[in-house]
């Protein structure tokens, strides 16, 4: 395979890198500002004045990118089919420094902003404005929803993970995530079938979610030792057959399980 972004490699360090959801288009972004769509050769680049990029992502219809930045409280929206770019200076209701970390509902109505203290603020995809804001304890590091939409998990700093209810904004549940001295990142299969814990020790826990649901210390099926720096991306391809661990914190270390 050709670098996905040959056309136009990024100045800074590449901080996503997402295929589109039905196009054959790969969306890379970066902290030199820039949001480009890639097909090979380069559809569109956007860039974003003193904006470096955190984190961006396609709606799930894959008409929009939301992209947030480094250390701003604003977020954008590009709107692919216009091909404008829209400022969402500030949310109503949400009391934040800065906005992050992100995560979309994968039915397309939710935008869920990871706030500082445990604040998780729910958004609607269509309003961008505020349903409902729930705190659990610690620091949140990173969340996920279920494939159904229907429920959210939450991993703490502190190595516990939330289960909430989406429609009530209700605590189903909370797990103790095996040994980890501080969460990372999460993420869940797309059959709903298995919980992926990462954590600051690189150790990659796998849960099924039955367990999940029912104990406060479920026991890993597996736990994936192969990181020797934090683990800092873990994810599942479409079929749930391969799990890949990664760390950003050194070069190549990507595993797939």
């Amino acid at each position: 395979c050709p670098p996905a972004n040959q056309e136009r490699f990024a100045n800074g360090r590449l901080v996503t890198v997402q295929f589109h959801p039905s196009a054959q288009v790969v969306m890379t972004a970066g902290h030199d500002r820039s949001v480009d769509g890639i097909r090979n050769p380069k559809i569109q680049s956007i860039y974003l004045e003193s904006f470096p990029v955190y984190k961006a992502r396609f709606s799930m219809d894959g008409e929009q990118v939301i992209a947030t930045g480094t250390h701003h409280r604003m977020f954008f929206v590009y709107d692919m089919l216009a091909g404008t770019i829209i400022p969402i200076p500030k949310v109503r209701g949400v009391e934040e420094k800065f906005l992050r970390n992100f995560e979309l509902s994968p039915d397309g109505s939710f935008m869920l902003l990871i706030g500082t203290s445990g604040y998780l603020h729910l958004l609607s995809m269509k309003t961008k404005e505020l349903i409902s804001t729930m705190k659990m304890n610690g620091r949140c590091t990173a969340s996920a929803f279920t494939p159904d939409s229907s429920k959210i998990y939450s991993y703490s700093k502190e190595g516990e993970v939330f289960i909430w209810d989406v429609k009530s904004r209700k605590c189903l549940h909370k797990f103790e995530d095996e040994g980890s001295l501080e969460g990372k990142c999460i993420a869940l299969s797309k059959n709903n079938q298995y919980v992926a814990c990462g954590s600051s020790s690189g150790v990659v826990n796998l849960y099924t979610t039955d367990t999940c649901l029912k104990e406060n210390h479920p026991k890993p099926v597996k736990a994936i030792m192969n990181l020797v720096t934090s683990a800092t991306c873990v994810t599942f391809n479409p079929t749930t057959e391969i799990l890949a661990v990664a760390s950003r914190d050194t070069d190549e270390a990507v595993k797939l399980v």
